[in-house]
This record gives structure tokens, sequence and C-alpha cells, in this order.
């Protein structure tokens, strides 16, 4: 996120607080790496990410090392602009451009390419990389944070566009998985989790880009928004992460529903009434309705199959190839 204001307290203690995320990044990466079958390109973009991101923590360290312990006790020194601070823009720009990419691409597969929806969200996600490419650039030739202050109409777009992508990203997947419901049981339960997963997942990125902007706009003159700003990209991370390695859990845990492949439907037959009505009693004679269903789940490696029952959860929900159920 740009920085810009006046050369108030800058408030390290608090935005370093929240690095311990990166700990839940490496325990994520390490896991999808040893557990998860998926093709090369997700392979490559996770280890993209997490470069981008790690790059990105190595460049928030060299910044608190030279104001707190190279330059301690030298309050001048605190209006000095350290370069490492303005680079890191690109890099969490590069972590968010990505991640918010693959959100894209599955919006695409759930949507049945509708092209307007992805054009307003493409539109957003490379807006705000354009601007914290811009920002960058620019803001490099500053020496100090007073002049910084001339960045403050691409401080609020950055933020701006960065909560209306999220918003946008995580209201499309809802729509979408929530206009999929087809009546069965086991498939809506699916898609319920599928939904709540989804806002579980954005909720975080989304908060953190509103807060930024929200103390941007109340408090202009401080450097409290840096706290959430330093943090957006590593959010962005751990839900990629979140979301590819959730995919195995959520389809054992469409397993342990109730309604699963071969059940037998028991009935009672239906006879008329004299005036024609429809009824049952206990009486008659049962009918035995057994229900055949089959769904294929093709992971992302392309090589797990599995049966069950009904829907399409739509194509390529959680990364890879499309999965698909049929009832």
């Amino acid at each position: 996120m740009p920085f810009w204001g006046s050369e108030s307290v800058f408030p390290f203690a608090v935005s370093h607080s929240f690095d311990g995320i990166i700990s839940v990044s490496c325990i994520q990466a390490w896991y999808y790496f040893t557990h998860q079958s998926d093709r090369w390109h997700l392979k490559a973009l996770v280890g993209a990410v997490m470069l981008t991101d790690t790059i990105h923590q190595g460049l928030i360290t060299h910044t608190v090392y030279t104001y707190t312990i190279t330059n301690w006790g030298n309050v001048a020194f605190l209006g000095e602009l350290v370069q490492t601070l303005l680079i890191e823009v690109l890099f969490n720009g590069l972590t968010t451009v990505m991640v918010q990419c693959f959100l894209a691409t599955r919006i695409w597969r759930l949507s049945d390419r509708k092209i307007w929806l992805i054009v307003i969200i493409v539109l957003l996600v490379f807006g705000e990389f354009g601007v914290n490419l811009a920002y960058t650039i620019i803001s490099l030739r500053f020496d100090t944070f007073a002049q910084l202050a001339h960045l403050e109409g691409l401080s609020l777009a950055t933020n701006a566009l960065a909560a209306a992508g999220d918003i946008v990203i995580a209201a499309s997947l809802c729509t979408i998985l929530h206009r999929s419901r087809t009546g069965f049981h086991r498939s809506d339960t699916i898609i319920s989790k599928l939904i709540v997963f989804s806002v579980n997942t954005g909720l975080l990125t989304s908060l953190c880009a509103l807060a930024s902007l929200v103390s941007i706009l109340a408090w202009p003159n401080t450097f409290i928004y840096i706290a959430f700003f330093f943090c957006i990209g590593r959010l962005y991370t751990n839900s990629l992460l979140a979301t590819l390695n959730a995919r195995k859990k959520i389809r054992e845990l469409s397993d342990g529903i109730e309604s699963t492949s071969g059940n037998n439907l028991s009935l009672n037959s239906m006879g008329r009434t004299k005036n024609g009505k429809i009824s049952s009693s206990r009486q008659q004679q049962n009918i035995s309705i057994k229900i055949d269903t089959q769904k294929e789940f093709a992971t992302d490696s392309g090589n797990d199959m599995e049966k069950g029952s009904a829907v399409k959860v739509g194509s390529g929900y959680m990364g890879g190839e499309p999965e698909y159920e049929s009832a």
C-alpha cells in the first residue's frame, strides 16, 4: 500500500505483530507440497506466491531493522524513506494479483464463461496492480515521507480497488454457487459448505483492505493503515493455500452426508380414492425405488475418481480441472 503522510510515529510494533501469519503460510505450503498431487501449473502458482511473499517479508524485515536498529535513537531519520519500504509495495501487489487471477479463473469456469463478469473482475484486479506499479515507480524518486503526500490519490485508489475486487470476487462465487442448487440434499449440502468456505477465505482479505482504506481516510497523517497493508499479501497467500488444501477435506465431509450412491428410497404405493385424488396408505404395498446416482471428481492431478451423488458443483471450483457431479 502506498505510504504517505506526515512524520508521525511509525507503528512497526503493531504491524510486526501480524507477521506471525507467515508461520501459518509456511506450514500450509509444506502441507500442500507433501500432501497434494496437483499439476505443474498449480504447483508453479503456489511456488511463485510463496516466493513473492517471502521477498515481501524480507523487505519488511530490512525496513524495520533500518529504522529500529541501524538508526536507533536517530529521531530525524524517521522522516527519511527506506527504499525497501517502497519496493515491498510492488511485491505485495504481485502476490495479490496472482491469487486474484486464480480466483477469477475459478469464477470463469463456474459461471459458464460469462465474459462480462470476468471483464469486471479483471479490470479491478489489474487496475489495482497497475496503480501499485505506478506508485512504486514514482515513489522511488522521493527521499522523505513528506514528499509522498503528493501520491495521496494513488494511495486511495489502491485501497479502493483492492476492497472492490475482493467484494466482487466473494459475491460472485457465493451467487454462482447458490444458483447451482438442485434440490438434492447431498448436492445442496456440498454447495452450502462451499459457500461458507468461499466467504471465510475471502473475508479476511476484504476486511483488511477495507480497514486500510478506512484508516487512511480517518487518520490521513498517521501510518496506522500500514499495519493492515503489510498483512494483505500474506492473507492472500493463506487464502490460496487454504483453498487448495481444503479440497480433500470437503470431499470427505460430503461422503459422510446421508444420501449416498445406491440408496433405496421406500415409498408407499399410491392409490386413488373415489374422488380421483391420490392417497397413500401403510397397508398398501411398498414400492422400492432404487436411485442410482454417480458423480465424478476429476481432481487437479487427473488421477483420482470418486463415486457418490449428484450435482455439477462447477468446473474447477477448487482449481485445476473441472469437477462434475451428476444426478
